[in-house]
């Protein structure tokens, strides 16, 4: 970690930063937000800081608002080119039991980490953890990210990089990380996250320039079996942006015109 600001307040020490009683450390109530730094910007903040809102709307948080979030961005950013950077915003802390008191300030946490290094193509896996259906928290990035961390814990292998994740219905969602297309003929297809998963950033980026460079895009249930009929098969995500998925177990995909022709457009937005 290079720099982490709690509350607008320069942390030396991280690892006592956060009341013991922070509601996000207790129950996972809040909301966090994972951000490219690149070439001294903060590509996508205005989605990113949009999609923070909704979700402290939907849990009934107060949201520090935009003016609050950037400034301290910028102070952890400061005259660095490249990194990643975490928002996390908790409720706050709060005595014990569920219940939340009404009115306690939220706790903000913005960090800045080193820069990583994502191949553009990769081999994924399935993953034994099933998403949950909750159609109250579908599409918001909460803190509860348990079922993720089960499904990375399933594999050790460096070579692959990602799982893919059904719902408890059998649905295909998403990657324990990202969130997943198929191109069939010259159609492009994403899950609807009607029930569980991330409306990733990366994820809307790819919708709306598809539909600008004349790409047919459908939100809808996806099934494993699609992907038996899947020409091209891509991963988004925010930082790692779009990665061509070229085998998952006994399917092989290339690395497809689309997948390409939205990858270089996206770049050039960037």
């Amino acid at each position: 970690m290079l720099s982490v600001l709690v509350n607008g307040q320069e942390c030396k020490d991280p690892a006592h930063a956060v009341a013991v009683h922070d509601r996000g450390l207790a129950y996972g109530d809040g909301l966090f937000e994972t951000m490219l730094l690149a070439w001294g910007k903060v590509r996508f903040l205005d989605a990113h800081l949009r999609r923070l809102a909704q979700g402290c709307s939907k849990l009934g948080i107060d949201y520090p608002g935009d003016d609050v979030l950037r400034a301290e961005i910028d102070r952890v950013c400061g005259s660095r080119s490249a990194g990643v950077v975490k928002l996390v915003l908790t409720r706050g802390a709060g005595a014990r039991g569920y219940r939340p008191a009404p009115g306690a300030p939220c706790t903000r946490i913005v960090s800045l980490h080193e820069p990583v290094e994502s191949p553009s193509s990769i081999r994924v896996r399935w993953c034994r953890m099933r998403l949950s259906r909750n159609a109250a928290l579908a599409g918001i990035k909460h803190l509860n990210r348990l079922e993720q961390v089960l499904a990375q814990s399933e594999w050790q292998d460096p070579e692959v990089e990602e799982g893919f994740m059904l719902d408890s219905e059998g649905e295909l969602v998403c990657g324990t990380a990202s969130n997943i297309f198929i191109v069939r003929g010259h159609e492009l297809i994403t899950h609807d996250l009607r029930y569980c998963g991330v409306r990733g950033i990366m994820r809307g980026e790819v919708i709306r320039i598809a539909t600008e460079l004349g790409i047919p895009v459908r939100e809808e249930p996806l099934w494993p079996e699609d992907l038996e009929t899947a020409t091209e098969v891509f991963v988004t995500n925010a930082i790692r942006g779009i990665r061509s998925v070229t085998a998952l177990e006994q399917f092989t995909w290339p690395c497809g015109h689309i997948t390409q022709s939205l990858r270089e457009a996206v770049d050039r937005d960037a």
